[in-house]
Formats: C-alpha cells, sequence, structure tokens
C-alpha cells in the first residue's frame, strides 16, 4: 500500500482527522513492508509530510500507533471475513471454502507479506504489549468464529476442528513465500476437507 508522501513543507493541518488518516495510513505501509521495530517515528513523519508533534497528538506513542496499525488490519480482514459470511449464512460447508479462496488469494499475491498481527507478535515477545494484545485478540476471534463453522459442519468436538482449521489457516501466512499463487487456495480447501472429514467419523 505504498503513497507517494506529502512534501515535507507543506502546510500541516495539524489536529485534524485527515492528518490522522494520513499518519496511519503512512506508518500502516512502513510497518508493513519493512518491520515494526526497523521503522522508526521520524520516518513517519518524514514520508507522511507532518511534524513530529502532530504523530505525537493523535499517537501518544510508538506502541500506540503499532496498536492502532493493528486495528486498521482487523478491520479490513474482518470487513472481508463478514461480507463472505453474509453470502453463505446459511451453508457453512460453502462459508468455508469462500473464507479460504479468498484467504488463499490474499496468500499468494505477490506483494504478500504475511499476517501483520503474527509478524508483529514475533517481534514483540511481551504479554501485556499493546500490540501484541491486539493480535492475540485477533486470533482468538478467528479461532471463535472458525468454531461457529465447525459447529454446523456437524464435527464431533468443534473445539478441536476450529483449532486444526486455525492452524491450518495460520499456516498458510507464514508459508506464504513457498505457496503459489495458483496452489493456494487448492491447498487450503483439500486440507480442510480432510480436517472436516475426519472429525466427522
Amino acid at each position: 500500500m505504498p503513497r507517494i508522501a506529502k512534501r515535507a513543507d507543506a502546510p500541516d493541518a495539524g489536529g485534524g482527522p485527515d492528518v490522522r488518516d494520513r499518519i496511519l495510513e503512512t506508518a500502516s505501509s512502513l510497518f508493513y513492508r519493512r518491520g515494526v521495530r526497523a521503522v522508526g517515528v521520524d520516518l513517519v513523519v518524514e514520508q507522511a509530510g507532518v511534524a513530529k508533534t502532530s504523530l505525537y497528538r493523535h499517537f501518544r506513542t510508538k506502541d500506540d500507533l503499532i496498536a492502532a496499525f493493528l486495528e486498521r488490519e482487523d478491520l479490513d480482514f474482518w470487513g472481508t471475513w463478514d461480507g463472505v459470511a453474509q453470502r453463505h449464512g446459511d451453508d457453512p460447508d460453502a462459508e468455508l471454502g469462500a473464507h479460504l479462496g479468498w484467504i488463499g488469494e490474499r496468500v499468494g499475491r505477490p506483494n504478500y507479506r504475511g499476517c501483520p498481527q503474527i509478524n508483529v507478535a514475533a517481534e514483540f515477545p511481551e504479554a501485556d504489549h499493546p500490540a501484541r494484545k491486539v493480535a492475540a485478540a485477533h486470533k482468538l476471534e478467528l479461532r471463535r468464529r472458525l468454531r461457529g463453522i465447525a459447529v454446523g459442519l456437524g464435527a464431533r468436538r468443534p473445539d478441536e476442528l476450529a483449532g486444526q482449521l486455525a492452524v491450518l489457516i495460520n499456516g498458510a501466512f507464514v508459508s506464504a513465500q513457498l505457496l503459489t499463487a495458483e496452489e493456494a487456495t487448492p491447498l487450503l480447501r483439500n486440507a480442510a476437507r480432510g480436517l472436516i472429514e475426519a472429525g466427522r467419523n
């Protein structure tokens, strides 16, 4: 999600929501492409074309900016998930297949660098770090939603199937560099089918 940075000598609007959005969009792009620890606030303000005081007006610390980045990614991910779920609300098998389809497509993108939540969790091992809390909540929500699908599929042990599907999906996220765009979705769907069939026996 690259953007053209605003000229450093252009007027800074100060505290408006457009400034916050520009800072967050710029930081999100940099964090995702380069890693969170590798990107300092000086680079964010330079690329966003804002004053450092403007960044700290909207984000008290860099940790708050990182958490906001993950919350932004959450909105995107769950927005896509909810749209798919609404189209297959009464057919859990079709819903799961559709989810694995768009996830496989995402994993197969040439500029995909993995799940932002997993990436950040790997950079911040501290359980009480604000960004790690957002990442953990995201993964718990994924498993909760997968459990609902597992119940709809008639799994004998829905918690177990949900955990297996979560491992499958997260495994695809971290294996993106090993998968071609053409094989990601079939691999996900075929593996899921095997897990579902085993869970019904």
